[in-house]
């Protein structure tokens, strides 16, 4: 039986990296039915350049899917075309649920689209969006503005509202050493930090974490709702994943067990729990986590869980109980005792000095 049927509109990626490959698999592993709109085709050589396809091409693909599966969500990435831009816009107007990922600059600073396709997608796309994503270096293009701070941030999303967004998530902030800075602003604004600076930035988490997002709005969760189911997903997926490289079973049992860490984490934290539910013993998922990551599993889920500690230190005004509580540890005292375990500071002095 399929799933929900969400769109997706954007770049082929021949690497499956990013683009429609990558969303294909993440709407898929959320449960969702991948339906997808080609607007360009990825030439990796000498250097990344997206070839469009022709505009009436891109909007017969549009239409064709939407009047024959209607798309509970629908989420717009790499566009390189500005009369594309145009006819996206008349074909996907009646989509309550839109999100608008460009994609302006990859993960390595290069300019995707070129001028006039960003003055198009501002005026034709931005105010139709229910959810605009943009790395800080988009919105800072969009706007021809700088962001460097919080208050640059909330700044943005401000006059992203004003041009017709319902929802802005702006990512990538670098402005506080040692953390990448992200902000949610709708009803109300949220941020939230991440010490995981690179695995955030690796090249196709942007497109995967905006396919999933759409995902679960299609499948009814309000934006804040979506954009936090998006990114423990993402976070346990893609985050901390490792790429198959060698093409080994050890691959696959390692990204299991994490998967399984960032969803039990709050209740579990012996390894032999992880282990019985991967259907191997604690010896030898020991061996497995040594030889991906030269870790023993003991350590990958106090880490996963100092990582948990630190974003509610750095980001709530929530107590140590508060916090032991929604880590899984029976006391404060415990949770105390193992942050400085694990960090050779307290939590509350951590919390001070950040």
């Amino acid at each position: 039986m399929r799933g929900t049927p969400i769109l997706s509109i954007g770049g082929s990626d021949s690497t499956g990296q990013s683009g429609i490959q990558s969303d294909i698999q993440t709407i898929a592993a959320l449960g969702g039915y991948a339906l997808t709109a080609i607007t360009c085709v990825s030439q990796h050589a000498p250097a990344p350049c997206p070839l469009p396809l022709a505009p009436e091409v891109v909007r017969s693909q549009v239409e064709s899917v939407i009047s024959s599966f209607h798309p509970k969500a629908v989420k717009v990435g790499l566009v390189t075309d500005s009369e594309t831009v145009r006819l996206l816009r008349d074909e996907i107007i009646a989509c309550r649920k839109l999100v608008i990922a460009p994609g302006i600059f990859d993960a390595d600073g290069r300019q995707m689209v070129a001028d006039d396709v960003v003055e198009a997608i501002t005026r034709h796309l931005v105010p139709e969006a229910l959810l605009l994503m943009l790395r800080l270096r988009d919105a800072e293009k969009m706007l021809g503005i700088s962001i460097r701070t919080d208050d640059d941030m909330l700044e943005a999303a401000r006059r992203l509202h004003g041009m017709g967004a319902k929802w802005v998530l702006l990512r990538g902030g670098q402005h506080t050493k040692g953390r990448l800075t992200a902000l949610l602003s709708g009803e109300g604004d949220c941020f939230f930090t991440s010490h995981n600076i690179d695995g955030w930035q690796r090249h196709g988490v942007a497109a995967a974490l905006s396919a999933a997002i759409t995902t679960r709005l299609g499948m009814g969760d309000d934006v804040p709702t979506a954009v936090r189911n998006a990114h423990d997903f993402i976070h346990s997926q893609v985050v901390y994943a490792k790429p198959d490289e060698a093409g080994g079973r050890a691959i696959d049992i390692y990204n299991s067990f994490v998967s399984l860490v960032a969803e039990y984490y709050h209740e579990a934290h012996d390894v032999s729990f992880y282990a019985d539910r991967l259907c191997i013993t604690t010896r030898y998922l020991s061996q497995v986590t040594d030889r991906v990551v030269g870790k023993s599993p003991k350590q990958i889920i106090a880490d996963y869980l100092v990582s948990e500690a630190k974003t509610y230190l750095d980001t709530s005004r929530l107590g140590m109980q508060e916090i032991a509580d929604r880590l899984g540890f029976s006391s404060q005292a415990l949770f105390c005792k193992f942050f400085k375990a694990q960090q050779g500071t307290s939590p509350s002095e951590y919390r001070c000095r950040s």
